[in-house]
């Protein structure tokens, strides 16, 4: 894609949801210094300064916030005005803009995608994952994929998949560790942390309602999901992991559910999108594929 074929409106657009210009050409695929001569060309034709430029971190002027809340509006009521002139021809048209979470988006969410676009070759995605959770609210993203809900009068949220989080084992390490029948025996063995969200990751709840905790303590943190259970896979320790991670090594027998009758809380699956008087079709089609298609493959 040439830079200097795209819409100034899009370009600022994206230049406005980055971090740095080095993030933004990564994202197109271009050099930095192709971006920050477009940049450049840009802010000549309008006279102003729209960002202020640092090694680390793009911060924009109050011009550049201007022009970029007032270009995601135009390029909204662009994409919906397409949108509603397609329904005369039953196609689906515009930019979807996805942000998930990092596991569920990389194993399931992407490539789901990928599918919806080869069924629909008019829409544009655009899928940021990160392992940091989203407020939706007050972004340009159309789709917020999470694990477990947000309760937020601001937004609609719709199921994709029923899920929970359970404790799992392999079976070389529970055949050499203590008993554990109750929860308060998970502070007798060495159970495998993940870190994520800046939360109390240590802590795993139980309960219908999460009202039961335990202060979980191991030799072994990770930030990475895939990471701790591979250690766990190893027989280092226990996991605290959403079933829609783990069921299939359960079903292959690779690990093993522990404490299965003790209840945990509901970590469902949910799609979540601003709330507005009429959601777009693309919105609505995109959400009920990802639905259909984690059903499928999630066995749910």
């Amino acid at each position: 894609m040439d830079l200097t074929s795209i819409d100034d409106l899009e370009f600022f657009e994206q230049i406005a949801r980055s971090q740095s210009l080095t993030e933004a050409a990564r994202n197109w695929g271009k050099s930095v210094s192709a971006v920050s001569k477009r940049l450049a060309a840009l802010e000549s034709r309008l006279g102003v300064a729209l960002v202020r430029r640092s090694t680390r971190r793009l911060t924009l002027t109050e011009e550049g916030q201007r022009y970029a809340t007032g270009a995601v509006a135009i390029l909204q009521q662009k994409t919906d005005l397409e949108d509603a002139l397609s329904v005369q021809h039953g196609e689906l048209k515009g930019r979807l803009r996805v942000h998930s979470s990092l596991g569920i988006g990389r194993k399931h969410i992407a490539p789901l995608l990928g599918e919806f676009v080869r069924q629909h070759p008019l829409i544009q995605i655009d899928l940021e994952i990160s392992p940091l959770p989203l407020n939706i609210a007050g972004t340009n993203f159309d789709i917020a994929v999470r694990v477990g809900g947000l309760s937020d009068s601001r937004l609609k949220g719709k199921l994709l998949a029923p899920n929970r989080r359970i404790v799992c084992a392999a079976p070389s390490y529970m055949e050499g560790a203590p008993p554990l029948q109750t929860i308060r025996d998970l502070e007798r063995h060495n159970c495998i942390v993940l870190r994520e969200n800046n939360a109390d990751y240590s802590l795993w709840r139980f309960g219908g309602k999460g009202q039961e905790y335990v202060d979980v303590r191991g030799n072994m943190i990770s930030d990475d999901g895939d990471v701790v259970t591979d250690w766990c896979i190893q027989g280092l320790g226990l996991i605290m992991r959403s079933t829609w991670h783990v069921n299939p090594l359960i079903r292959q027998g690779v690990l093993q559910q522990v404490l299965p009758d003790v209840p945990t809380p509901n970590a469902d699956i949910f799609a979540l999108y601003p709330s507005t008087a009429k959601t777009p079709r693309r919105i609505t089609a995109a959400i009920e594929h990802l639905r259909q298609g984690l059903a499928t493959r999630l066995g749910s």
